[in-house]
């Protein structure tokens, strides 16, 4: 399985971030969290400002929306400038349809679960979806410490994509760090979001590049 490394920029310098994005010229994307106050308890980035850090980096944007109602919201995130667009099952009036309409406008479709939505919801429908994300701390706020209960649902993840066939990813997001990613790698994730991680190293790039190896390595272990 390929590795991806998607620093969140939601623990940069919000007031720099085209410098910021400029910081990870290893990583494979950039992941933007978007909240609304509402389906977590924080708010923060919107469309005009994907569209707005949108020129000042060629990476992949992976946003992923903490929002009520991605169905009427998501598909402004693809005309802003996202190649990857994540929105919460929990949240979802109509998954399926929702995530053909992002699919129809040339994005990648991904679906989030919190913690404690069980992964099998997902079983007879995950073909739908170029990307499932497992959130491995409550989402709306970074710096939270990896829940390791959850490495069982990624086993169980994983289980059901290498099932169902088809380049799905895997990923991750919360409280991935040199300390944990190996241990979710082995578990069977290939696509990793980490925030203070990155960023509050002072060499963030080279932090991307410390994670991709261990997880790799791990990879190799968990053959």
């Amino acid at each position: 399985m390929t590795v991806r490394i998607t620093p969140s920029i939601l623990n940069a310098n919000l007031a720099n971030l085209a410098g910021e994005v400029g910081r990870i010229p290893s990583a494979d994307g950039v992941h933007i969290d978007v909240m609304d106050g509402h389906f977590v308890p924080n708010l923060v980035m919107g469309a005009p400002f994907v569209a707005s850090l949108r020129p000042a980096t060629d990476l992949m944007f992976d946003v992923h929306l903490m929002i009520e109602d991605p169905d009427r919201w998501a598909p402004q995130y693809v005309e802003a400038g996202a190649q990857s667009v994540t929105f919460h099952l929990e949240a979802a009036t109509a998954p399926i349809k929702l995530a053909r309409e992002l699919r129809s406008m040339g994005a990648r479709a991904a679906v989030a679960l919190r913690p404690a939505t069980p992964v099998e919801q997902l079983a007879d429908i995950l073909t739908e979806f170029d990307q499932i994300l497992l959130m491995t701390v409550e989402p709306g706020f970074g710096g939270q410490q990896f829940l390791d209960p959850v490495l069982a649902k990624i086993r169980k993840a994983r289980k059901l994509i290498d099932a169902a066939g088809g380049d799905i990813w895997l990923q991750i997001d919360g409280g991935v760090s040199v300390g944990t990613i190996e241990r979710a790698a082995e578990a069977g994730a290939d696509t990793f979001v980490a925030g203070s991680a990155v960023y509050r190293s002072s060499d963030p790039d080279t932090v991307v590049t410390s994670l991709r190896d261990l997880a790799g390595a791990a990879q190799v272990r968990a053959r």
